[in-house]
């Protein structure tokens, strides 16, 4: 039944019904009749409550209403404005209820305010109207249906509008309150994504970084007793590995607290490097091109070198690493095709709910192009199609 208000706005509603009692009180002032001085108290305590309780302040004003329409000798006071903004707030802040009982008072006050105005005096004039044979009265009665037509008409223009003005500032106010919810709901969205994305780069840059450590530490291992310089060419592979992921892990998690931030990405000129540092780590990757190389966006070159560092890394992790890696280019004059074939090994297990090809596939959607995985007994292909919407060469 109560709303809640912030504190300025319940000192506001206050002192408006203060500032509006005194004002009521002061034209009042020279009838002194108790009726009025109830009925502006009254009213001014509904004004009070108007935003707090819409149906309450209703009830109150009808109260004042029947005081002031039951009391002989009284005229309609200053205090009787008081039902604009009632009304006003019971179709703003009322609820379904209180909201329709708002219209139904309006047209019930039109009628009751007309009645009280125009027709009681003819009435208290006139005598029982079954009676009269005044000619006059005729007249009288002919202007009296003019009067209440005119009288009604225009109460409940002012009733309704009032009521109808408070409805649209509620719509006004729910359609600003839905673009507010609407603005946080994108705001949330992206930064969901941007933290998919930073999770996705996390997890190509520990991957790989990790399996070509595993791979470095295994032979350093084995060829510690046989050959120390090996040894020592894997561990500073290991080194320089671990120090470049660590540095990728601190941007990204700088990304996190910085989410305006922006920093180097991955281009195909660093595929180089990539394919070298996977040959370090034991894979012997065969890299062919067919065609003009193109200059691609920034996020379709992203997306590329990302979906050939997983697919290196899956080959090292899962498959042959004895059989060759074949990386192909293929530039063709509408896309851009990007595919790397490696060898199975025969203990492989498909995991087709794997984060690696689901990331592979959402990075070229997000670029818009496309991904696909296939798998045989023995070997293992990923491929990227990503449309050319550049039209120069590299």
């Amino acid at each position: 039944m109560f709303r809640t208000l912030q504190p300025y706005q319940l000192v506001v509603d206050i002192v408006f019904a203060a500032l509006f009692f005194l004002i009521g009180l002061a034209s009042s002032a020279s009838s002194a009749h108790w009726v009025d001085l109830a009925v502006c108290t009254i009213m001014s305590a509904a004004l009070a409550f108007r935003r707090l309780s819409p149906g309450l302040s209703l009830i109150i004003a009808w109260v004042a209403a029947i005081i002031q329409m039951v009391s002989a000798g009284t005229v309609p006071a200053f205090a009787d404005f008081a039902v604009f903004g009632i009304l006003f707030c019971t179709g703003s802040y009322g609820g379904r209820v209180v909201r329709w009982l708002g219209l139904a008072s309006a047209g019930l006050g039109a009628v009751i305010a007309t009645f009280y105005i125009v027709a009681l005096p003819v009435i208290a004039q006139y005598g029982p109207w079954a009676t009269s044979t005044d000619s006059s009265f005729v007249l009288a009665g002919g202007d009296l249906l003019r009067s209440l037509v005119l009288t009604l008409f225009g109460f409940l223009a002012v009733f309704g509008l009032s009521w109808t003005l408070g409805l649209l500032a509620r719509t006004l106010r729910r359609a600003r309150e839905s673009r507010r919810a609407q603005a946080l709901a994108e705001r949330d969205v992206a930064i969901e994504q941007e933290r998919n994305r930073i999770a996705r780069d996390m997890h190509d840059v520990v991957a790989h970084s990790l399996a070509v450590v595993i791979a470095q530490a295994d032979g350093a291992r084995y060829a510690q007793a046989s050959s120390p310089g090996s040894a020592d060419a894997a561990l500073t592979t290991i080194s320089a590995t671990a120090r470049e992921a660590l540095g990728d892990v601190r941007i990204l998690l700088s990304q996190l607290r910085h989410s305006q931030g922006e920093s180097p990405q991955p281009v195909l000129e660093d595929i180089d490097k990539l394919v070298d540092q996977m040959r370090a780590a034991g894979l012997t990757i065969i890299r062919t091109e067919r065609g003009t190389p193109v200059i691609l966006p920034t996020g379709q070159q992203l997306a590329i070198y990302r979906i050939v560092q997983e697919a290196l890394t899956n080959a090292l992790r899962h498959g042959d690493t004895a059989q060759e890696v074949r990386l192909a280019f293929d530039w063709q004059p509408s896309a851009s095709v990007v595919t790397i074939t490696s060898a199975r090994r025969e203990d492989a297990v498909d995991n087709p709910g794997g984060h690696g090809l689901a990331g592979m596939r959402e990075r070229a959607v997000l670029a818009g192009g496309t991904f696909t995985a296939e798998a045989s007994d023995s070997s293992f292909a990923v491929s990227g199609s990503f449309p050319n919407t550049a039209r120069g060469t590299a």
